[in-house]
């Protein structure tokens, strides 16, 4: 079928338009990465916000890469936190998901509006502080993993989904001798590959995110995520007790916008490779979580 002059024309228009505001979203990350490989001479020349640097310095990524092993424990702390918590918070999310999907459930509505409950109140950080005290999770790994095994905005959303099946297939299950672990490992979770990447999308990112907790709860540097030890990076580097080294070399030093802008990238990178690969069922997963209540 062939197209008008205007329709083409629209389609001309909509590309160029859409590629313009594609590239308005990217270009505050290319002048980050921009400006992470800029020295401090250039920057005081030129100001802050620079996308094509005159010389490329990656004393920034050096200070950064070349701090010792505490970043690369750091790194191990924040991969092994989003490894055990993105299982751990899918785990616990299907299982809760799951049973309040099931209108057999008894008190369904009440434990469905306590769970939204929590979306609208909190307990606040100094109960929390003494509650995990109590518990022996302050200053500990877990305590980045436990006080947020489910979130009630994801849980909700899987359970929306988990609705949607077909109870005659259970009941098929059912019928042949399945547990309900069973019809949950294998006819449940298998039928909702989509919602489960996309739920365990939500819940990597918020952990690689993550720094507060960290921040608050865990004194041990050993602990320390890779979000905290860059934090406190940055934070040395705009003090007034820099170490010796550093104050060394003043004009070649790595910049506070330089460094932000290392430690940005750095942060980011692992997050934008990992999320072409499950990018093609963020949106199906979401629009088929939304369908229904």
């Amino acid at each position: 079928m062939r197209q008008s002059f205007g329709e083409k024309a629209f389609g001309v228009f909509n590309y160029g338009f859409l590629a313009a505001l594609s590239l308005l979203f990217v270009l505050p990350f290319l002048i980050v990465a921009a400006t992470s490989l800029v020295g401090e001479d250039e920057l005081i020349r030129r100001g802050s916000f620079i996308l094509f640097p005159h010389r490329l310095d990656g004393a920034a990524y050096r200070t950064l890469l070349d701090g010792g092993s505490a970043l690369y424990r750091a790194y191990g702390i924040t991969l092994l936190r989003v490894t055990i918590g993105t299982m751990l918070n899918l785990l616990f999310t299907a299982m809760m998901a799951y049973g309040l999907s099931r209108k057999s459930l008894p008190g369904r509505g009440t434990f469905i509006s306590l769970v939204f409950a929590t979306m609208l109140f909190g307990g606040g950080l100094v109960p929390t502080f003494l509650l995990l005290k109590s518990l022996y999770l302050v200053n500990t790994f877990w305590v980045m993993i436990v006080p947020s095994l489910i979130s009630a905005w994801n849980l909700l959303i899987m359970k929306s989904f988990f609705a949607q099946i077909p109870e005659s297939l259970e009941e098929a299950a059912t019928i042949d001798g399945a547990t309900p672990l069973q019809l949950l490992i294998r006819i449940v979770v298998p039928l909702s590959k989509p919602t489960m990447a996309t739920i365990g999308l939500f819940y990597a990112v918020w952990h690689w995110n993550a720094w507060f907790d960290a921040a608050i709860f865990i004194n041990n540097l050993d602990l320390m995520p890779v979000q905290v030890l860059m934090r406190r990076v940055v934070l040395s580097m705009t003090s007034s007790d820099m170490n010796a080294e550093l104050m060394a070399d003043l004009l070649h030093r790595p910049s506070p916008q330089s460094l932000r802008g290392a430690m940005i990238i750095v942060t980011t990178l692992p997050i934008l490779f990992v999320y072409p690969f499950l990018q093609k069922h963020f949106v199906k997963g979401v629009l088929i979580g939304s369908i229904k209540g």
